[in-house]
């Protein structure tokens, strides 16, 4: 039999109905769209079973809806990427132990200002109500940093620089690395049963239960040299479309000076200092009455003076920063170019060195202080010191790593 066009017609749209039927049953039955962290559907896509949403409700399989990272307090976000690290500038030290390379850094978090007597001196009031007398007093902040030995008179320091409220959000000084370590540690359980209480989570709950809540706290801790370093130049700045950058930055700021070089971008007037450092051998605040008088001869409070492209407090100056890395000369040049950092002496072994002083209790210190000359303001410089000691020039701030995506 022939059939007309017009029959054959009405057949290819008959066929078109019911292929398009198949079709949508199928996408029915199989298919859940595009599933994300924030948009998870209500039945598992390969099970079919209901999905559980209430995060107080251990005995049936949860899925969370928040993805989004609880960075905590104080903490300013920074974009990781590619960075020139190392020193930038003429080596008048002659250390040669942190020549130039190219690493990537992952995004993480910093502490926008450095921790401060008021911080330091809440960690020590919860740690009163869990340790012993003589546990509490290991971990004080030393006033003897101030004493200075038989030819100087720094009682005011000694005595009310830690506890006087005027000194309040002054950086804390007199804190070896183990003591700051331990101040991270206790920051994250602090700040975690803080967040845990808001949420109204089961304190039974463990560590992977509140992950998998999305309100599991990263670890504070140490920055690393290198994310340290990164933050400090805050190269982002200089960027241009192109990805082509200034070569560096001798300072975390533009210019190549110690002084403003602007009359509005910044705080203060041009001309200004933008870090609180030694200017030159005796001279800690320049002369009375001047303009160009700091009147900053110890630390400044922790808001001073202005921040960097990051939004980051006093990263030259005021105070230097421990950070998480072992000292190591060769540092550079062994560790990997992909978030490095140096937690041990391999590579680089302290025997190499036919000497007791190189050992895994040093600890690296960055940013330069109240009491340094500018050359060591440049984020590419770096000393180090024994992790139980403490000074008058030495603080820190916390860090903590950028979990990964929110979940779109």
């Amino acid at each position: 039999m022939r059939l007309s066009n017009k029959s054959w017609g009405m057949w290819v749209a008959a066929l078109a109905i019911v292929g398009s039927s198949i079709l949508t049953s199928c996408n029915k039955n199989s298919s859940y769209g595009r599933r994300t962290a924030h948009k998870p559907g209500k039945k598992s896509a390969t099970t079919g079973a209901e999905f559980n949403f209430d995060e107080n409700d251990s005995t049936q399989f949860f899925v969370a809806k928040n993805a989004e990272q609880i960075p905590g307090p104080n903490l300013k976000f920074i974009q990781g990427g590619r960075a020139v690290l190392g020193t930038q500038e003429e080596d008048v030290m002659a250390f040669r132990d942190n020549q130039e390379r190219t690493v990537t850094l992952a995004n993480f978090y910093l502490d926008e200002t450095e921790v401060t007597n008021n911080d330091y001196r809440e960690y020590l009031f919860d740690m009163k109500k869990k340790v012993s007398a003589d546990s509490l007093l290991k971990l004080e902040p030393s006033d003897n940093v101030w004493a200075g030995g038989e030819m100087t008179f720094n009682d005011m320091y000694q005595s009310y620089y830690f506890r006087f409220p005027g000194f309040n959000f002054y950086p804390v000084a007199g804190v070896s690395w183990v003591q700051a370590s331990g101040y991270s540690k206790w920051r994250t359980e602090y700040v975690q049963e803080i967040i845990r209480k808001d949420r109204g989570i089961d304190s039974t709950f463990t560590k992977s239960q509140l992950v998998e809540r999305g309100v599991a706290l990263a670890d504070y801790r140490l920055p690393t040299e290198a994310e340290w370093e990164y933050a400090a130049k805050a190269m982002i700045g200089t960027q241009y479309l192109d990805e082509n950058q200034e070569f560096g930055r001798i300072y975390p700021w533009d210019g190549r000076g110690v002084r403003n070089p602007y009359n509005v971008k910044r705080k203060g007037k041009q001309g200004d200092f933008l870090a609180n450092f030694k200017r030159g051998r005796g001279d800690y605040g320049g002369i009375a009455g001047s303009q160009s008088n700091d009147g900053d001869i110890i630390p400044a409070n922790v808001y001073d003076f202005a921040p960097n492209d990051f939004g980051l407090y006093n990263m030259a100056g005021n105070m230097n920063e421990w950070v998480q890395d072992i000292y190591r000369p060769l540092s550079f040049q062994d560790m990997d170019d992909l978030n490095p950092v140096r937690n041990s002496g391999v590579g680089d072994e302290e025997d190499t060195y036919q000497t007791s002083m190189l050992t895994d209790e040093l600890r690296v210190y960055k940013g330069g202080s109240w009491r340094d000359v500018a050359y060591w303001l440049a984020p590419g410089t770096r000393r180090f010191m024994q992790q139980d000691s403490a000074t008058n020039h030495i603080g820190f701030r916390c860090a903590m790593i950028s979990i990964g995506e929110k979940g779109n």
